[in-house]
């Protein structure tokens, strides 16, 4: 791989694994890191039970069609909706589902503890010097607590993705879509200071990605079409082109997730849906 580009990491959770087991409770669950960002998704039953005894910071859950949660923090306890993401505070948390599926959390790597079980944690065992380091965004209007949104509410054709943030995470949640991506109109990029992890919760998805050329030809890196199913991540580095073609049949959902929220998606009014309640830096 080229001086200025790390590799990525491929999470293929079909195929590989779990880095945790329940024995009682059934629950299987896959982590992948970025350098911020922990992915946590889950295979859970019904009456699974997920705890948190004093996580450092806000995390993320994610839930499919057909699975609600009833979800503990605090003196509050909430009933979050399937096909919805809620925001947990920092602190003691507890998590049951109420119907079997799979499930994703997001995490900052504060979460040490999952950061470190990561199928690729010594990629990032020096760190990651290219990326902007762990910031908190100034605090949420009303301050902690359960948020919870319901996803279909969302959907609109006018505005991009569907954006959230906490104080320093963001999850860009696609709508899931029966259609595949025009080849003619992929959009290959990259980013300078940040890393994304594209998350496939369903279907087949190729990642294109493309390692720029330094003046060492020696170390030139040949095109990636990595295809891949679901559920599986793809941890994209600094500097590494790339652009994402859906190419499944039926049903293809796909998730970016970010840590810091992006100012260039914040800076767009509208674009950020939960904007009103976690403020910018001024």
């Amino acid at each position: 791989m080229s001086e200025s580009v790390m590799p990525p990491s491929v999470g293929l959770y079909y195929d590989s694994a779990p880095q945790v087991v329940g024995e009682s409770s059934g629950e299987q669950t896959w982590i992948t890191r970025s350098a911020n960002v922990v992915v946590v998704v889950s295979k859970v039953n019904a009456q699974t039970v997920l705890v948190r005894e004093n996580n450092p910071d806000e995390y993320m859950l994610l839930l499919p069609a057909g699975v609600k949660a009833v979800v503990k923090a605090g003196d509050q306890l909430v009933e979050a909706k399937d096909d919805s993401l809620t925001i947990l505070p920092p602190g003691a948390s507890r998590i049951e589902i109420l119907n079997a599926g799979t499930i994703t959390r997001v995490f900052s790597v504060r979460a040490k503890d999952l950061a470190d079980l990561a199928s690729n944690a010594e990629v990032y065992q020096h760190g990651a010097a290219s990326v902007d380091p762990l910031e908190d965004w100034p605090m949420p209007v009303g301050g902690y607590k359960i948020r919870t949104y319901d996803l279909p509410s969302y959907c609109d054709p006018k505005i991009f993705g569907r954006l959230f943030r906490s104080r320093n995470l963001m999850i860009n949640v696609f709508e899931p879509k029966d259609e595949r991506r025009d080849p003619g109109k992929l959009t290959p990029h990259s980013h300078a200071n940040f890393e994304q992890i594209s998350l496939a919760l369903e279907g087949t998805f190729i990642h294109h990605l493309r390692t720029p050329w330094g003046p060492n030809s020696h170390i030139w890196e040949e095109d990636q079409h990595l295809e891949v199913h679901s559920p599986s991540t793809l941890v994209i580095p600094t500097n590494l082109i790339h652009t994402t073609q859906s190419t499944g049949a039926g049903v293809n959902w796909l998730v970016d997730v970010f840590g810091p929220p992006r100012l260039d998606f914040s800076s767009q009014p509208g674009v950020v849906r939960n904007a009103d309640e976690y403020p910018m830096p001024s």
